[in-house]
């Protein structure tokens, strides 16, 4: 099971693919924080990839901060590796860090079980909103609802997000066996 809408955010210190080691703390003074389940093979990441950079510059400067979590098994899934991850990251030029989760026990925690998977947090750390970017993977230009965007916008005004929760859309994480 997915965390619930109203938890508490989980902890977690994982390395970037800058080296750093980051964990939610270091974001303790942002209005809103994205944790997202990702990784580089998954065709609907790639769908949603240059949407979630979009969205992460263009709420950057209102306090809002995302943190990628790759969960899924490299050995299995090589394009997943940390190298390619770094490469990856580099390339896009990704405005978020982009963690490892080598023992897969953060995504557990979180109940993901998908790529890209969503859990929005408020300034005090409580679930808000969980699921999918918007409504269309395939065509950016025929997207009905942005719920990321819609989500942020009533979080940074109090307010509850409606719809709070969708079905995440995606491929499976990818677990060790």
């Amino acid at each position: 099971m997915p965390l619930a809408l109203r938890e508490r955010l989980q902890p977690f210190a994982l390395t970037a693919t800058d080296g750093s080691v980051v964990s939610p703390d270091r974001s303790a003074d942002k209005a809103v924080l994205g944790i997202v389940f990702w990784c580089n093979h998954c065709p609907y990441v790639k769908a949603w990839e240059d949407r979630l950079i979009a969205v992460a510059r263009e709420y950057a400067g209102r306090g809002v901060q995302f943190i990628m979590i790759n969960s899924n098994d490299p050995v299995a899934y090589p394009d997943d590796s940390f190298e390619a991850m770094k490469t990856r990251a580099r390339e896009k030029g990704y405005p978020f860090p982009y963690l490892v989760d080598e023992t897969q026990e953060v995504a557990r925690r979180y109940g993901a079980t998908r790529t890209p998977e969503i859990f929005l947090f408020d300034r005090e750390r409580t679930l808000r909103y969980h699921g999918a970017p918007d409504d269309n993977f395939e065509d950016a230009s025929a997207v009905g609802q942005h719920y990321l965007g819609d989500a942020i916008e009533a979080v940074l005004a109090g307010r509850d997000p409606t719809p709070a929760s969708t079905a995440p859309k995606g491929c499976t994480i990818k677990w060790k066996k």
